[in-house]
């Protein structure tokens, strides 16, 4: 882990501004305040840059081995994970994130927190200063990549979350809040913050600064717990950046659209910038089960506001522990929500996906149209369910409408149709001597599309 090489010179820089579409020239000042890896295969967060998605894996006390959670990791991987975040909180777990850094192309992020209740026997009262430093170190010699570090729960910002319906949700944030109040005083984290910042420039790691205070309910959202500890992030991420450390501010949580707004605009003020990491936001509480689509509307509209890195949801939230399964439909609905997201900012490429599906799928190119997708295995499956012969793939139509309703295959035959009546109708003139006049050929031709009964299927 030591003998990483720093990311933030001009050649990294220059990289990722590239596999991100951004001009090269004044590449350091588009991504100065965002977080780059040359390292793990990462092109860098920022809100300049693509949208990207952290995907979280980790086992828990009541279930999971390390198989199944590197199996997560491949299959997050494998459907588009930008980033990946073990949230291990049940046994063994240096030996399952070894194991999931050992197989991870992407960058890896922790929560030490949770490895320290752990060392502590699962007894809040049992976290110390020296020992979550201890946990540091190791994870650092280990070679994670960034921390979410809850620095910014301070002690007089915790009874403000007394009158709120779900309380504190995160969990990282509930231990420091305990730890505060256990002997009233004021979270470690803030308070070695500086020793913190010596650790992750001494082994180029960055920071996501956790919000250990977000809302878990939309009734809770902008409140001033949740704006207190976002205001802490902005001091605490000015500090980090003048040690050299790059940094990352998370985000809510459980927000209503038209609250949405707000967040952005604050961090983007009092982080002065700095990427902006969100847990969705879910846009409503109703739908247990299906929170990757309240999410995923959340995380869309945050991201065309300036978001840099959504984190997924499963459909297993506030359920139970996700399976790879949970894990693809969290990630599908993410990057749907990421890509939108680069469609409403503008993105010099974001669309050039989409005019290439778009085009392949007017011209009936089925094939070209399952790979472009972002899921092309259950695209191709949906296809195949009524369709599945061969010649299907080249046919111009779907079940959905058939060979005689498909209205893309309507339109080109009326392209067709008409081309050739022009060309025909100009080699006429060009024979007779005189000049095309477009406007009377089409005159021309809704006359007699009229006394053909004005009918588009003869």
């Amino acid at each position: 882990a030591a003998a990483r090489v720093r990311t933030c010179g001009t050649v990294a820089c220059a990289r990722a501004c590239m596999l991100n579409g951004v001009r090269v020239p004044g590449a350091r000042e588009r991504s100065r305040r965002s977080v780059l890896r040359s390292y793990r295969n990462h092109t860098g967060s920022g809100r300049y840059f693509h949208t990207k998605v952290n995907s979280n894996i980790g086992n828990s006390a009541v279930s999971s081995s390390i198989e199944e959670e590197v199996e997560k990791l491949q299959w997050s991987c494998l459907w588009g994970a930008d980033t990946i975040m073990d949230l291990s909180t049940g046994a063994n777990i240096m030996e399952t994130r070894e194991w999931i850094m050992r197989n991870s192309p992407v960058p890896v992020g922790t929560v030490p927190i949770y490895e320290a209740l752990e060392r502590a026997g699962g007894r809040v009262e049992g976290i110390t200063w020296e020992l979550f430093r201890q946990v540091l170190l190791d994870q650092a010699e280990q070679g994670v990549d960034y921390w979410t570090i809850h620095a910014g729960v301070l002690l007089r910002y915790v009874p403000l979350t007394a009158t709120r319906i779900t309380g504190i949700v995160s969990r990282g944030g509930s231990i420091h809040a305990k730890l505060c109040l256990l002997d009233h005083k004021e979270n470690f984290a803030y308070e070695h913050w500086e020793e913190i910042l010596d650790i992750c420039a001494a082994y180029d790691i960055s920071l996501s600064i956790g919000d250990g205070l977000r809302p878990g309910c939309t009734a809770d959202a902008n409140d001033a717990a949740q704006f207190a500890e976002l205001k802490t992030q902005g001091e605490l991420t000015k500090r980090a950046w003048a040690k050299g450390v790059q940094v990352m501010n998370e985000g809510p949580g459980h927000v209503p659209l038209h609250k949405i707004p707000e967040n952005m605009a604050k961090q983007l003020e009092w982080c002065d910038e700095a990427p902006f990491y969100t847990l969705g936001p879910l846009a409503t509480d109703i739908a247990p089960a299906y929170d990757h689509i309240t999410s995923a509307i959340g995380a869309a509209t945050i991201g065309a506001l300036g978001t840099a890195l959504l984190c997924y949801v499963t459909p297993k939230e506030h359920l139970g522990l996700p399976d790879r399964d949970d894990v693809k439909a969290g990630l599908i609905a993410y990057k749907i929500a990421a890509h939108a997201s680069d469609l409403a900012k503008g993105h010099p490429r974001a669309h050039l996906r989409d005019d290439a599906l778009s085009r392949a799928r007017f011209e009936f190119r089925w094939e070209d149209q399952f790979n472009l997708s972002l899921d092309p295995v259950t695209a191709r499956l949906y296809h195949d369910a009524t369709l599945p012969q061969e010649p299907a793939k080249t046919a111009h139509f779907c079940s959905m409408c058939g060979p005689k309703y498909c209205s893309m295959n309507i339109t080109q035959e009326i392209r067709q149709y008409a081309q050739a009546q022009a060309e025909a109708q100009a080699e006429a003139a060009l024979a007779e001597g005189e000049a095309v006049v477009p406007e009377a050929g089409m005159a021309k031709m809704s006359e007699e599309f009229k006394k053909a009964g004005s009918q588009i299927y003869l």
